[in-house]
């Protein structure tokens, strides 16, 4: 039988935008197939102009369309989509704002939007990423458990909400700003883990200077004008200290949970109680602490507390909340914060083994069901 047009397609349908996760097809993506056997010639229309993820398209379409019988050669000619093509995407995908739109600021509502992760029906399980004081690793923790998280096999996403001292998209390695589809943001994606941060809407080496509603602006957009995907969890890099941004996250996410990390020395043990009691004051549940920096294991095989000890089991029992785990100070942990390659993804590494088994306590151990058995009203 002679190769239709349809079958193309139909060999094309599991082919994914690899930034939407969404089939080439159903997002109106492929514009024409032109068959002259063995020749078969796709034109595909792109989100954007200058997609930087034209060659894996590519790549994609030739091996799907190569796969059919009697085809030897594919060619792949690209285009850009319409301004109403990308308007019916954004439409697809994120619906339209104004159709969710609220009154009030309370129970999950940031200006009026609708966020997505404060609906009761949302699988997404928010872990808040906080600490007192600067200089704990609260960044690399954040970065790090997304990592491990996501090679767990979850969807993950992370907002950078430290506006002023971003620096996770380094992190993580990535080196391409978002997608903006009609206004609707797509942030990009490295190791398993999506990303979003002031970092990508400034010149770098530039403060911020904003005042509350800036801020309060800022993270609005993050989490509703920025195409998330649902994804199980989203973990937000809270900036250090009680101040504007904590108390709009505790507007817009009444459902997260707050991971307070500190280091074992006293003085950052107490200071990060400050972020703890002011979770309970606005509702927030804590779910744990995680020390960092807790111990340096020498050439020698002796482990060294160059910060003290203690710290963190002390600040988990006056919580009344787990140690969820120590993390030891190791070089691989700084140089692949420095360089785009997460510790995590070491697992023979003594750190690596460490988020792996955070993330594990996280996924299973302290599950939502058990999370939210008072909820649930079981016995």
């Amino acid at each position: 039988m002679a190769l239709t047009e349809d079958q193309v397609i139909e060999a094309l349908r599991p082919v994914q935008d690899p930034e939407l996760h969404r089939s080439i097809v159903d997002l109106g993506m492929v514009r024409s197939v032109q068959i002259a056997l063995p020749d078969v010639q796709v034109a595909i229309d792109l989100t954007i102009a200058g997609c930087p993820l034209r060659a894996e398209i590519n790549n994609s379409v030739v091996a799907a369309v190569q796969a059919l019988d009697g085809v030897a050669d594919v060619e792949v000619q690209f285009g850009v989509m319409t301004d109403e093509q990308r308007e019916a995407i954004r439409r697809q995908l994120h619906g339209n704002p104004s159709a969710t739109a609220g009154t009030t600021q309370a129970h999950g509502h940031a200006e009026g939007r609708a966020v997505p992760f404060a609906d009761a029906d949302s699988r997404t399980r928010v872990l808040l990423i906080a600490s007192g004081k600067g200089g704990v690793g609260k960044s690399s923790v954040t970065t790090n458990l997304g990592v491990a998280l996501a090679a767990r096999g979850k969807s993950v996403a992370v907002v950078d909400a430290d506006v002023w001292g971003f620096s996770i998209p380094g992190m993580l390695g990535i080196d391409q700003d978002p997608t903006i589809i009609d206004e609707m943001i797509v942030p990009p994606e490295r190791h398993g883990v999506r990303c979003i941060s002031m970092g990508f809407f400034v010149e770098e080496n530039q403060p911020v200077i904003w005042r509350g509603p800036m801020l309060h602006k800022a993270l609005e957009q993050f989490l509703t004008d920025v195409y998330w995907d649902d994804p199980e969890y989203l973990l937000i890099d809270l900036p250090p200290g009680t101040g504007d941004i904590a108390l709009s996250i505790s507007q817009f996410l009444p459902r997260g949970e707050v991971v307070v990390v500190t280091t074992p020395q006293p003085a950052a043990q107490r200071v990060a109680q400050r972020a703890a009691y002011m979770a309970h004051k606005v509702n927030l549940q804590v779910l744990g602490v995680i020390e960092n920096m807790s111990w340096f294991t020498g050439d020698d095989g002796k482990r060294y507390e160059l910060f003290g000890a203690g710290g963190g089991q002390k600040l988990a029992a006056d919580l009344e909340v787990p140690l969820l785990g120590s993390i030891p100070l190791i070089p691989a942990l700084r140089e692949g914060a420095d360089v785009g390659d997460p510790v995590a993804l070491q697992t023979d590494t003594e750190a690596g083994r460490v988020f792996a088994a955070l993330a594990e306590k996280l996924d299973v151990e302290l599950a939502p069901r058990r999370r939210y058995r008072s909820e649930l009203k079981i016995v």
